[in-house]
């Protein structure tokens, strides 16, 4: 198997290094792992793609290049570039350093880079690591996803249909904010909705009187509604949730053919 890795977080993220190892486990002796990731952090940038100017991409070993990029960027580069020749079997985006579940998911680059590469008409999963109380003291940060990641990717493609559609799936995966001996198994879900958080900003001054606004994440530790991704999350499973980047609501189409 040949793998595509990405992420968010910059090619010299300790989750990256985490998916490294698991894309090792799932190729196998025989296959091969790339890896194709933003030169910096890349963070919050969704699907965006430098559509208005080029990006610079650098060989730094072998398999292994950093693109001025964002995380579609980077799998583009992988696909029509760096592997064109002998193209992926898998894209994987992550192991990003914090989670991607509820309303993170549509910020997300880990997801960017992942929709991209179901666009591009490959199979694609972004996983992400959690935090909380029980976990962000731990020596090793992804040590669930790093126990656990070959495994769900592997029970994830053994169920994947294929294309199938026109907007093929790609997986949104989260690793609970728990230690690894306390995960309680793995949930199939929707993605849930924090009631209480959101994205505000923070202005502050420089040392020179000029203004600027930090944005701010809400609480990260706040329950969706029973059954979804945060939710399961927080008690301690992995949550696996398929998606499309068909952004129709479909469930609105009758009632909005009165306005035919």
């Amino acid at each position: 198997m040949r793998i595509l890795l990405t992420n968010d977080d910059g090619i010299n993220a300790p989750g990256l290094a985490t998916l490294e190892a698991i894309s090792a486990e799932l190729a196998g002796p025989d296959g091969e792992v790339w890896v194709v990731a933003p030169a910096f952090e890349q963070s919050g940038v969704g699907h965006c793609i430098s559509y208005s100017h080029p990006t610079m991409i650098a060989k730094l070993s072998e398999r292994r290049y950093a693109a001025e990029g964002s995380p579609a960027d980077c799998v583009l580069a992988g696909l029509h570039d760096v592997m064109k020749d002998n193209p992926p079997d898998l894209v994987l985006s992550g192991v990003n350093k914090g989670n991607n579940s509820a309303e993170n998911a549509l910020y997300s680059g880990t997801l960017g880079g992942a929709m991209e590469a179901a666009l591009q008409g490959l199979p694609a999963i972004a996983l992400s690591q959690y935090f909380g109380p029980r976990n962000f003291e731990r020596p090793d940060l992804f040590e669930v996803a790093l126990a656990h990641g070959a495994d769900v990717i592997r029970k994830i493609l053994d169920q994947d249909p294929g294309v199938g559609a026109d907007y093929r799936l790609f997986y949104n995966v989260n690793f609970p904010p728990v230690p690894v001996d306390d995960v309680l198994g793995i949930r199939a879900v929707p993605q849930g909705y924090r009631r209480e958080t959101k994205f505000t900003v923070e202005p502050h001054k420089s040392p020179t009187g000029r203004r600027f606004l930090w944005i701010k994440g809400g609480n990260q530790q706040v329950m969706t509604e029973p059954g979804s991704d945060a939710a399961v999350n927080l008690e301690g499973y992995i949550s696996v949730t398929p998606m499309r980047a068909d952004l129709t609501a479909h469930d609105h189409l009758k009632a909005l053919k009165t306005i035919e």
